[in-house]
C-alpha cells in the first residue's frame, strides 16, 4: 500500500491541491484540506508520555489542516480496550486506530518481531525509524496485516532499552543471575542466558509488581519510561550505556477506516509523519535531560555504566547467538532470514551516511 500510496503521489497532489483553499490568518504551508467530516477513536493505554507524541502531533494537526472536519480522539487509560487487545480492536473495526507493540502478542505478529531481537544495530531514533518503515513494507508483514485487516502507518518510535532495579547495582553481566526482570521480546531470552528469571509485564503492571517483590529490576526505554510509570521513584541504580534492545510498537489503522478516506485526507496523514517523528524525537531528548537532572540530584539513585568489556561479553552472548536462533526457529513459516537481512543491510546502509 505505500508503494501504491507513492505511486499516486502526483495524481493525489494534484487532486489535493484542487480543493484546498487558503483560510484568513492562515500562511500557505497551513492551507486547510476540504473534505468530508471524519471521527476517529485512537486506543491507548498509559498516560500522555514522550511515546504517544507522535499520534497527539497527527491528531492535532489533522483537525487544524482540516478546519476541524477530521477529528483523530486519542483515548487513553485503556478506556476503549485493554493494551493487549488493541489489535482486536483495531481488527473488528471497534475503533479505528491504536498503538500496538508487537511484543504484547508475538505469535500472532512474527515478522515483526525481528524487530525486537536485543542488540540490533539501532543506534537512535532515525535510524531505528527508517528501519522500521523497511520493515513495515516487507510483503510478509504487509500481508499479515492484511488478514488483520489492518493498515501499518508508522512507528511509534521507542529508544533503547536500559535496566532500572532495586537492591545493589549490577557491576557486570554475571551480576544479572538470579534477578527478577521485567523484559520484552528477544531480551528475556538473553538475560535467561545470563541466569535471570523473566517476565513480560506491559507499563502499568510493572510498578505493581515491583513494589511486590515480583521483579527487582525492569528493562525499560530509556529514560522516559522510568519516570512516566514511576519506576524511578523506589529503584536505586539505572544503567546508562547498555542500549540492549527495543521494541517496535506500531500505529495501525483499520484497514475499512483507512480506505475509506478521501484521497486528500490520506495525503495529509503521510505529510504529518515527519513533523510526528519529529515531536517524538524531541520529546524522549527533553525527557532526558529532565530526568538525569533529577535523578543526579536527588542521590537516591545510582547512574551504571558498564565498562567496554562487559558489554563486548554480552553482545557475544546475547548479540548475533539469539538473532541467529530466532532464523532458525522461525524459517519457512516467515521469511525470517530475509527479514533480518533487510534490518542489517538497512541499519548499516544508514549508519554509514550518517
Amino acid at each position: 500500500m505505500r508503494k501504491l500510496l507513492t505511486s499516486l503521489s502526483a495524481l493525489t497532489m494534484a487532486l489535493a491541491s484542487s480543493i484546498l483553499v487558503t483560510a484568513p490568518g492562515l500562511s500557505h504551508a497551513a492551507r486547510i484540506v476540504e473534505g468530508p467530516e471524519v471521527y476517529w477513536r485512537f486506543s491507548l493505554w498509559g498516560q500522555r508520555r514522550s511515546f504517544t507524541e507522535g499520534i497527539e502531533y497527527v491528531a492535532k494537526h489533522v483537525g487544524e489542516r482540516t478546519g476541524g472536519k477530521f477529528t483523530i480522539e486519542i483515548f487513553y487509560e485503556q478506556r476503549l480496550s485493554k493494551s493487549r487487545e488493541n489489535l482486536d480492536g483495531v481488527s473488528s473495526g471497534a475503533f479505528e486506530g491504536a498503538t500496538i507493540c508487537a511484543v504484547f502478542h508475538p505469535d500472532r505478529n512474527k515478522p515483526l518481531n525481528v524487530l525486537d531481537l536485543p542488540f540490533l544495530p539501532l543506534d537512535n531514533l532515525d535510524v531505528m525509524r527508517k528501519v522500521h518503515d523497511a520493515v513495515y513494507s516487507h510483503p510478509a508483514v504487509v500481508e499479515l496485516f492484511d488478514r488483520w485487516n489492518a493498515f501499518l502507518y508508522m512507528s511509534a518510535i521507542v529508544p533503547q532499552f536500559e535496566f532500572m532495579g532495586q537492591g545493589e547495582a549490577p557491576k557486570g553481566i554475571a551480576e544479572f543471575k538470579g534477578r527478577k526482570v521485567s523484559a520484552f521480546g528477544g531480551q528475556t531470552t538473553a538475560l535467561e542466558k545470563l541466569g535471570a528469571t523473566t517476565t513480560v509485564l506491559v507499563g502499568s503492571e510493572i510498578r505493581p509488581a515491583l513494589d511486590s517483590g515480583a521483579i527487582d529490576t525492569v528493562s525499560f526505554p530509556y529514560s522516559y519510561a522510568f519516570s512516566a510509570y514511576k519506576i524511578d521513584e523506589i529503584s536505586s541504580w539505572v544503567t546508562t550505556n547498555l542500549m540492549f534492545g527495543t521494541v517496535n510498537c506500531p500505529i495501525v489503522f483499520n484497514r475499512n477506516a483507512y480506505d475509506a478516506l478521501p484521497l486528500q485526507y490520506k495525503q495529509l496523514l503521510w505529510d504529518l509523519t515527519l513533523g510526528a517523528y519529529t515531536a517524538m524525537k524531541r520529546s524522549y531528548t527533553e525527557q532526558n535531560v529532565v530526568n538525569e537532572e533529577k535523578w543526579k540530584k536527588s542521590g537516591k539513585l545510582r547512574m551504571v555504566e558498564f565498562p567496554a568489556s562487559e558489554m563486548k561479553q554480552f553482545r557475544r552472548i546475547a548479540g548475533k547467538p539469539i538473532w541467529d536462533a530466532w532464523v532458525d526457529e522461525n524459517e519457512g513459516e516467515i521469511p525470517a532470514q530475509q527479514l533480518l537481512d533487510l534490518v542489517m543491510d538497512t541499519a548499516n546502509r544508514l549508519r554509514l551516511c550518517q
